[in-house]
């Protein structure tokens, strides 16, 4: 393991390796802060010059676009309230508020830099545990999966605060517009209303843009005021953020966990994985102010969501199974330049697999310290005046949406979304659930489809489900029923001592 190791490290430290991989940082930090284009649009550009490279330039290329796109999507989702990607959507709950208090520049800070403790954190834990890796995940079935995205679903009670029952409404809401397209299943069209447009379903950019970043530009154009307000702005930095993220070290460590363990499972993704890992911060960490502005709430998804492509890389190396489409485009630029996925990864071709680790991690050490550089200078746009930042945000969020298909049908979509998530935050309905059903409905369909398919309903009695069934109960259900009842205690005991005032 340690020969492997420092052989990946070589070909990794070889200049034209290393000229290639700052290349590919700088092209991903750019597309990363323009909303709706990902990184897997700029991977398929590079796909033909990958192709004619060195298998060790080549994982350069590829692996550090990947590496570098969630830590730089963070800045706008942060700074505006425009996700860079859909696995920074989660970031704006929490993000935006704190640039509305006049900090952008610590939610910048603590998004860049937990995102890449976690990319990094990800693939140690990769190499720790890769020797194990083999019999685990092929121990797991469809019936395992679909009880971890079952987990993820009950997370909207915990994301929809006192309005459950609007949340499960708006949870449900979501999964409608998941169905929404052509089932791969039976290849059926499903309320697609025969419009053609329809067949591929709603991107997720879309409506995160129409529910999250249009209704606030509405209510921004509206107040007349700067994003930031009448805050100071001699508000909280960027290091203030970077030290947040070490303060909360065992929250990030967690998230991070999570992020891995998750990429490992087939089509469970960012978006996925940052919802969850926000869910989680959520329920376990206590005072928490989370949809205001806590700071915990912006370094729980973003470690989430960058850990996770470690665990994606080991189904992908491992056994060819892309976790991801963008995961799916660098494993045929690998395969064109010689490097086979399969069990060889893990026995004689262990030092390319390390390359890669490497690679992830040089990356997001280079790409998060870039990113910082420009987090002061663009946390700035948070105090220009609505007439400036308004026109800039719209034209974003358009070519953001517009990017996402490139047809005008798109744009209608975005205006509908618009008008749903601006009566949504009038009216003071939850919008997270919405986009959790669906991120999570697609997959929870898929899985549930398989193992019935598969096992009849014979599945629900595996050991697996089971254990993960009572995972489920004590952290959905008994562990809230605790802490209510610990917080109700605390609270009679503080009036009893006369200090409830002060609580208050």
């Amino acid at each position: 393991m340690w020969e492997a190791s420092l052989q990946g490290l070589l070909m990794v430290l070889e200049p034209v390796p290393m000229m290639v991989m700052v290349v590919g940082i700088v092209l991903s930090t750019v597309v990363a802060i323009l909303p709706g284009i990902g990184s897997s649009a700029l991977i398929a550009l590079c796909l033909p010059f990958a192709m004619t490279m060195s298998p060790p330039a080549a994982i350069a290329l590829m692996i550090s676009i990947h590496a570098v796109a969630n830590t730089a999507s963070g800045l706008t989702s942060s700074l505006i309230g425009i996700p860079g990607s859909s696995a920074s959507v989660a970031t704006i709950l929490d993000g935006f508020p704190l640039a509305k208090m006049g900090q952008g520049a610590r939610a910048t800070g603590a998004a860049v830099w937990s995102s890449v403790l976690g990319g990094v954190f990800g693939a140690v834990l990769l190499t720790a545990v890769l020797p194990l890796l083999r019999p685990i995940v092929l121990a797991m079935g469809s019936p395992e999966f679909f009880m971890l995205t079952l987990w993820g679903v009950s997370m909207v009670a915990i994301l929809s605060g006192k309005a459950k029952l609007k949340g499960l409404i708006a949870a449900g809401i979501g999964i409608m517009l998941m169905m929404v397209g052509m089932d791969a299943k039976s290849g059926t069209e499903r309320w697609v209303f025969g419009q053609t447009f329809l067949w591929e379903g709603i991107d997720l950019i879309l409506v995160s843009m129409g529910v999250y970043a249009m209704p606030e530009i509405i209510a921004l154009a509206m107040s007349g005021t700067s994003i930031a307000g009448e805050a100071p702005k001699m508000g909280k930095g960027m290091m203030d953020g970077v030290k947040d993220c070490f303060i909360h070290w065992w929250l990030l460590i967690r998230t991070s966990a999570v992020g891995t363990i998750f990429g490992i499972i087939p089509g469970l993704g960012g978006p996925t994985v940052a919802w969850i890992c926000y869910g989680h911060a959520v329920q376990t960490e206590k005072n928490g102010n989370f949809g205001k502005g806590d700071i915990r709430g912006v370094i729980a998804p973003e470690a989430g969501n960058n850990s996770v492509d470690a665990g994606q890389y080991i189904t992908a190396l491992g056994f060819g199974i892309p976790g991801s489409t963008t995961v799916a485009l660098i494993l045929v630029a690998l395969t064109a330049v010689g490097i086979q996925p399969g069990p060889a990864m893990l026995t004689t071709d262990l030092p390319l697999t390390f390359s890669v680790i490497w690679t992830l991690t040089i990356a997001n050490v280079i790409g998060g310290v870039g990113a910082l550089a420009l987090a002061d200078p663009i946390a700035k746009m948070t105090y220009w005046p609505a007439r400036v930042i308004v026109p800039v945000i719209a034209v974003l969020c358009i070519l953001g949406a517009y990017t996402a298909n490139y047809a005008m049908t798109d744009l209608y979509l975005l205006m509908i979304f618009t008008c749903l998530g601006f009566f949504m935050k009038q009216l003071k309905w939850p919008r997270a659930p919405l986009l959790l059903g669906l991120v999570l409905g697609e997959p929870m369909e898929k899985y549930l489809w398989l193992s019935t398919a598969r096992y009849g309903w014979t599945w629900m009695y595996r050991p697996g489900v089971l254990i993960l069934l009572l995972f489920i109960v004590s952290t959905a259900i008994l562990l809230p029923m605790f802490q209510a009842r610990q917080k109700k205690a605390e609270k009679i005991a503080l009036r009893e001592a006369g200090v409830d005032e002060e609580v208050e």
